[in-house]
């Protein structure tokens, strides 16, 4: 699957078009790039809280934060350039699972 290196996003069927620039370690989505380039790390971080508080966690902030801390540190670009926000709890392997069924869901 073809997905945003920074936030995770799939960049396939009706996100095919969401694709705002490629990079040697892959694509990035249109909504994590400010001015043609990568936005910084914590307003990634806040746009990925805002998602999850909004679509899957009932508004709750810090379920929201625990999910977004999941989801980037599992992909390879934050592994790769860690940041102070990516310190702190995650969800779990379960709340992470029932919060991408709801997403699969919709």
């Amino acid at each position: 699957m073809n997905t945003c290196i920074a936030c995770g996003m799939p960049l396939e069927g009706a996100h095919v078009e969401d694709v705002g620039m490629q990079t040697p370690e892959g694509p990035v989505c249109k909504f994590d790039l400010k001015d043609g380039v990568l936005k910084e790390p914590a307003e990634i971080f806040q746009g990925g809280v805002m998602f999850f508080a909004s679509s899957v966690a009932e508004g709750d902030q810090v379920l929201a934060e625990r999910l977004t801390r999941k989801n980037m540190k599992a992909l390879p670009h934050w592994q790769a350039h860690l940041f102070p926000l990516l310190d702190g709890s995650e969800a779990t392997d379960e709340e992470f699972s029932a919060a991408m069924a709801k997403l699969s869901a919709h």
